[in-house]
């Protein structure tokens, strides 16, 4: 992948394509906007701790639409509350709101915040060095070289993170009303339930399309960042700037939608469902596809986008600040020492 020279290969150019904005480039002057990029690349306790961050910034804002999106794919199955029906993402919002109250649209956000800090510190953190890994430290890896390294961190991440997104899911698809019993009261008590009445196995349910669904969000999400950025810059439709992001991360955020919706709402459904009700991720994608139709793999997709959208945006513009907020932090400590 063609990129501005500046040192190094990152897989988020901002932090050294930016040091373009000190000079001329072709004919063009790019702004910095926001916090100056730092001059040595970020340590890995940086990275991490940055792409931490900024996920929990990012769930906080977008979760709502999260929350809207695993009411709908989950809808056709057997559930307490049968004469609820959730139509499209306001709709559902409205519906969560009128029904449950406004607090309903934040069900698992405890949960949904232990996972993006364990989840996106390691899936965006350890990208850069899992990609050095493959390539021996070589510039402009190619675009294979990136895919391998975002299934890998998406993979990884999943593997130690999975209690947490079972938690978070089942929080959400807890419907909150007056005569209906509730299965969790709060998130310790969640998990150790699961593990009274279901074992680790409860708390791991779903690894293997979690584990499917990650690995393809984030080569998908961060790969497609990269290449859309590229195109962006090298016809000259925008600076490297905050509409240049903007428009990466939203269009990164669509394709990721189309292409792993599928299998996020498989995940969804077979890591709520109760023990006994699919025997496996391929039964209960069987199921759905023989009682539902190929369309029930596409519930929830427009939540679905305008979370992935939304959250990109906020994401990578979060963690861009973050990073380099730390590396100035950093370099203010060590020159008092």
């Amino acid at each position: 992948m063609k990129q501005i020279q500046s040192g190094t290969s990152s897989l988020f150019p901002l932090d050294y394509d930016l040091t373009a904005s000190r000079r001329h480039i072709k004919g063009h002057y790019y702004k910095m906007v926001g916090l100056k990029p730092s001059d040595v690349p970020p340590p890995l306790g940086v990275k991490m701790a940055s792409a931490g961050a900024a996920a929990c910034i990012a769930d906080l804002i977008t979760f709502p639409l999260d929350t809207a999106k695993v009411r709908l794919q989950i809808q056709g199955e057997k559930t307490a509350v049968q004469n609820i029906r959730y139509r499209g993402v306001f709709g559902t919002i409205a519906t969560m709101v009128r029904t449950e109250g406004p607090r309903s649209l934040y069900n698992g956000l405890v949960a949904g915040l232990q996972r993006q800090l364990c989840f996106a510190s390691v899936r965006i953190g350890l990208y850069d060095n899992v990609k050095d890994l493959y390539t021996g430290g070589k510039e402009n890896p190619g675009v294979l070289v990136r895919i391998l390294a975002g299934c890998t961190t998406g993979a990884m991440a999943v593997s130690f993170a999975q209690p947490t997104d079972v938690v978070k899911v089942r929080f959400q698809a807890q419907v909150n009303l007056d005569g209906v019993a509730r299965r969790y009261t709060g998130t310790m008590q969640a998990y150790r339930h699961i593990f009274k009445n279901e074992g680790l196995k409860g708390l791991w349910k779903g690894t293997l399309p979690n584990i499917t669904r990650n690995a393809l969000v984030n080569c998908t999400e961060l790969v497609t960042y990269d290449l859309i950025k590229e195109a962006i810059l090298r016809h000259k439709l925008m600076s490297d700037n905050l509409p240049c992001h903007f428009v990466s991360a939203f269009g990164a955020g669509f394709v990721t939608t189309v292409i792993a919706s599928p299998v996020d709402v498989v995940k969804t459904r077979y890591m709520n469902s109760p023990p006994g009700q699919y025997k496996s991720a391929i039964n209960c994608s069987w199921v759905m596809m023989t009682k539902e139709g190929p369309t029930a793999f596409y519930k929830g997709f427009v939540p679905s986008f305008l979370r992935l959208g939304s959250w990109n945006v906020v994401m990578f513009v979060s963690f861009e600040q973050i990073k380099r907020l730390m590396m100035v932090s950093k370099k203010k400590m060590e020159s008092s020492s």
